[in-house]
């Protein structure tokens, strides 16, 4: 379609006047000009379009939905699709959202030109995912249907490497994993390559660096010292970079550093200096009870080489006050030293955070495969070494009507959620022999809830009230 054409259809479909439009035409144009477009292409002529309609729909309600039917008429019209009204889940997301599907989720060809429209991503998905199914002896169609329509009615969303590569060549579908570094030039090259692919499949990694050998480490096999943890972490923070530049969104990741390793003070303070080591990193600090223990006393704290002391490794604090007993410390500081730079530097650069090491790993539903010492680049789903973990939130507030919570179909979805997010462990493709074995051993899932505060607010409930703890 023309521009002229894809506005007029859209005014016809939000309402609005011809004259209106005529307005918004001048407006768009000015912009364009003070942005020094003076013959903007067709898609800039539009972005401006939808631009100046959104912050005219703060005060009237039809432009915002103008902005998102243009949209649409767009992503229809280069799919090569005929636009006959909008569809049940073009009605409930917001333009944001069909911008946000237009960015990322929508498949595109060869010529980089999308070929579905947002139903289709939801559509495409269940269908995948529902595969699974039938290795269990269901009928794939029916929990296809049900998995559609729990998306479509925006009362769950999974992860978004689920929605973008369900069905495609490449079907990575998880969107956590902690990926093992271990203190060898080879092994580190190793999850340099199984991070590479998990970037590329826009997903995140955890990564615990404790293990490599502290800053001016004898090298053995060279006479050479070693370069510390923090240097190697800048090739993962480039490798990210990269990746990046290619893929539908950028990488995440969350690089940690026990409490005890001798570089942990770099490591705290490579975010908050004058200038920031980092970019792609999220990075927490492995905090023992012995370390809280020794900062509430006001005691030193030992410092030990991962190389020479193999007690810290996976270290809980029973292991670190032997390691005390068996190991000579590579230096001792102050532990309130340690914990004043975390303080400082979470204050002015918001990172490190704490990972606390002993409250995981009680919790550690299979501690006889191993302790946890690493978590997922947002911190909320604690992993082994080489497990991935797939997500999806419920969206709360679609269960509020006329003042009340509907439990039944709370729980109706909830369990529907949890059977979507284990088929999507059958389904998925994973970028390593260890990471599949992994996964298959433990099936982790992580069900999460949105539209908390929507939710509150239909239900009359203040945010920060008592009744809102409950």
């Amino acid at each position: 379609m023309e521009i002229n054409e894809l506005l007029t259809k859209a005014a016809e479909v939000a309402g609005i006047r011809s004259s209106e439009v005529a307005s918004l035409h001048k407006v768009e144009l000015k912009l364009l000009e003070s942005r020094g477009l003076k013959a903007p292409r067709p898609t800039e002529v539009l972005d401006a379009c939808e631009h100046v309609a959104m912050l005219w729909g703060v005060i009237d309600d039809r432009w915002s939905n103008f902005a998102k039917v243009l949209l649409l008429l767009r992503i229809y019209d280069e799919a090569g699709r005929e636009f006959s009204g909008l569809s049940g889940i073009e009605e409930r997301i917001t333009y944001q959202a069909v911008r946000l599907l237009y960015a990322r989720y929508l498949l595109r060809d060869g010529e980089g030109r999308v070929r579905e429209i947002p139903e289709d991503v939801f559509r495409r998905t269940a269908c995948f995912v529902a595969i699974a199914e039938s290795r269990y002896g269901n009928n794939p169609e029916f929990f296809s249907r049900e998995f559609f329509r729990l998306m479509s009615e925006l009362r769950f969303i999974p992860n978004s490497p689920t929605l973008m590569n369900a069905g495609t060549r490449r079907h990575q579908l998880a969107a956590c994993f902690v990926v093992p570094v271990e203190d060898d030039t080879n092994a580190i090259l190793d999850a340099l390559r199984v991070t590479a692919l998990i970037m590329k499949t826009g997903a995140g990694a955890g990564f615990d660096f404790s293990r490599l050998r502290p800053r001016g480490d004898v090298i053995a096999g060279t006479g050479g010292k070693s370069s510390g943890p923090v240097s190697f972490m800048k090739l993962f923070d480039v490798l990210t970079d990269v990746i990046k530049e290619g893929g539908k969104r950028r990488g995440a990741m969350m690089g940690l550093i026990h409490d005890w390793h001798p570089d942990v003070l770099d490591f705290i303070r490579s975010k908050c200096g004058p200038s920031r080591i980092f970019e792609n990193f999220n990075l927490s600090v492995g905090i023992h009870d012995t370390f809280m223990k020794a900062l509430q006393d006001g005691c030193e704290w030992y410092l030990f080489n991962p190389r020479s002391c193999r007690d810290v490794r996976d270290a809980l604090s029973e292991d670190l006050i032997r390691a005390k007993e068996t190991c000579r410390p590579w230096s001792v500081v102050r532990a309130e030293e340690v914990f004043e730079n975390i303080v400082r530097c979470a204050w002015t650069s918001g990172d490190p955070g704490a990972v606390f090491i002993d409250r995981l790993n009680e919790h550690n539903p299979t501690p006889h495969l191993g302790r946890i010492h690493a978590v997922n680049p947002c911190g909320e789903t604690p992993l082994l070494d080489w497990e991935a973990c797939n997500l999806g939130s419920i969206n709360l507030v679609k269960y509020v009507e006329s003042g009340r919570i509907k439990w039944s179909e709370l729980a109706r979805d909830v369990r529907l959620a949890v059977r979507f997010l284990d088929d999507v462990i059958d389904m998925s493709w994973y970028p390593d022999p260890r990471v599949e074995e992994a996964v298959l051993r433990t099936r982790k899932v992580g069900l999460g809830v949105m539209g908390l505060a929507d939710m509150l607010v239909e239900l009359g409930v203040p945010y920060d009230s008592h009744d809102a703890l409950y």
